[in-house]
């Protein structure tokens, strides 16, 4: 089977976020079809965020079942940049037309969201901005990126849940879960690496440890105990 490539991951993310537009602008009343879309587009894009940011944790916890969606990181990356295009055309055209002042916090919010997602999505793409930044500092700016994309969804979703009423509260508490439960995870996962990457370097001290002192028993006679914590039983 051909593999699926990047540019067509991309292309199909924004080709369906069209199609929901113009799903919403057939069928919605008028009046409420630039807010409907806004909604869909939205969820449409933050489905690509999950994709890309949820596999390399979920991998290191559970398993290499997931190794299949983390491999996708870039490509998914990417086609949440490419998806959240149609979004942010949509935000602009409501910023243009609308006669009402938007909310500053929110703007605020949503604009440094949107740097981030193009920061990393130019990064991503250009092999030489990577290596110009360096493996150790694009990892920074990809976590801090990533990171506070996840809070712009959290802020967003966590006001709609405040702002409306208890049915507005059960629609938007899965999405507030999805946008918070991402950086529990990514945490979850760094720690069991870091733990996993002590237990490993105890292991291999206490092994060249035991073999120095294997070198330094005498020929003759018992040779002396020797317990290592990592092994959970002496050696006799």
């Amino acid at each position: 089977m051909q593999k699926i490539s990047t540019t067509e991951w991309m292309g199909g993310a924004v080709i369906a976020g069209l199609v929901v537009v113009l799903s919403v602008y057939l069928v919605a009343d008028p009046s409420h079809r630039l807010g409907i879309e806004l909604r869909a587009t939205a969820r449409w894009s933050f489905l690509w965020f999950c994709l890309a940011t949820y596999g390399g944790a979920l991998s290191t916890l559970f398993g290499a079942r997931f190794q299949p969606l983390a491999r996708r990181g870039r490509d998914f990356g990417l086609a949440f940049a490419a998806a959240h295009s149609v979004h942010v055309a949509l935000a602009v055209w409501l910023l243009y037309s609308t006669p009402d002042p938007f909310p500053r916090l929110p703007l605020i919010v949503f604009s440094v969201g949107v740097f981030w997602t193009y920061v990393l999505a130019i990064f991503s793409l250009s092999r030489k901005l990577c290596a110009w930044l360096g493996e150790r500092s694009w990892k920074q700016v990809r976590k801090v990126g990533v990171e506070y994309i996840a809070f712009a969804y959290a802020f967003e979703f966590g006001g709609r849940i405040l702002a409306g009423n208890l049915a507005n509260a059960i629609h938007y508490a899965p999405l507030f879960a999805a946008a918070v439960g991402g950086p529990i995870l990514r945490i979850a996962a760094s720690i069991k690496r870091r733990s996993s990457g002590a237990a490993e370097s105890g292991r291999i001290k206490c092994e060249e440890t035991r073999s120095r002192a294997e070198l330094m028993q005498p020929k003759i006679g018992t040779p002396t105990p020797w317990n290592c914590p990592h092994d959970g039983h002496r050696q006799d």
